[in-house]
C-alpha cells in the first residue's frame, strides 16, 4: 500500500514555496569575492546622476542626509500575492559602506509587474544608525516621499527635511501602479 500526496495545493502553500524559492535564488548570487559589489557600484552611480538630472532637488537632499540606501533596481510582480527583490548599497559622504538587499511581499487585489529604482534619504544621524543597528530594518507608512510614484517631483521644504528618513521612488516601467516602500524589509548583503 503506498501513500499519496494530497492533490490540493493551498494558496499558503504556493505563496510560502514561491517566496522560499525567491529568497534562495537571491542567495546564490552573493559569493564573496565576485563582482557583484562593483555591478552594484555601478548601477547606483547611474541611478543617482538618473535621479539628479529628472529630479534636481534631490541634490539638496543628499547634501543634506547623513547617508542614502540607494537601490537601482526593484522587480515587483503580483497576482493576487506579491512580492520585490532588489539590491543596493548604502553610501555616506558619497562612498559605498555596505550592500543591502530589500524584500517585499504583499496580498491583495494585485496583478502585474513593474520595475523601479528607489533612494531612502536618512536625514538625521539617528535615523542611519538605527537603520544600520536594525537586523532587517523595515520601511513604514511614515516615510515621507520627495518623488512620488506618480513621478512628481515634491519641493524638499523646511518641513520635508525634519523627517529622519525621506524616499524618493521613480523610473517605474511595467503595468503595475502606486508603487510604495512600505512593509519593505532591508537585509545587509555580501555581493
Amino acid at each position: 500500500m503506498s501513500k499519496s500526496f494530497p492533490s490540493t495545493v493551498s494558496r499558503r502553500g504556493f505563496t510560502l514555496a514561491g517566496i522560499a524559492a525567491l529568497t534562495v535564488t537571491a542567495a546564490c548570487g552573493n559569493g564573496v569575492g565576485g563582482t557583484g559589489a562593483s555591478k552594484i557600484d555601478a548601477r547606483v552611480d547611474a541611478t543617482l546622476n538618473q535621479m539628479y538630472d529628472l529630479y534636481p532637488n534631490t541634490v539638496t537632499l543628499a547634501e543634506k542626509s547623513t547617508g542614502m540606501l540607494v537601490m537601482p533596481l526593484v522587480t515587483e510582480a503580483g497576482f493576487g500575492f506579491g512580492g520585490a527583490y532588489g539590491r543596493g548599497a548604502l553610501r555616506i559622504n558619497g562612498h559605498t559602506v555596505d550592500f543591502y538587499s530589500t524584500v517585499k511581499g504583499s496580498a491583495g487585489f494585485q496583478i502585474g509587474a513593474q520595475q523601479y529604482a528607489h533612494v531612502l534619504f536618512f536625514m538625521t544621524q539617528d535615523a542611519l544608525e538605527e537603520f544600520r543597528r536594525g537586523s532587517g530594518w523595515a520601511a513604514g507608512a511614515d516615510l515621507e516621499y520627495v518623488v512620488s510614484d506618480q513621478g512628481d517631483s515634491v519641493a524638499a521644504d523646511t518641513n520635508t527635511l525634519r523627517s529622519p528618513v525621506l524616499a524618493a521612488v521613480f523610473g517605474q516601467a511595467g503595468l503595475r501602479v502606486g508603487a510604495t516602500l512600505e512593509g519593505t524589509k532591508y537585509t545587509r548583503i555580501i555581493p
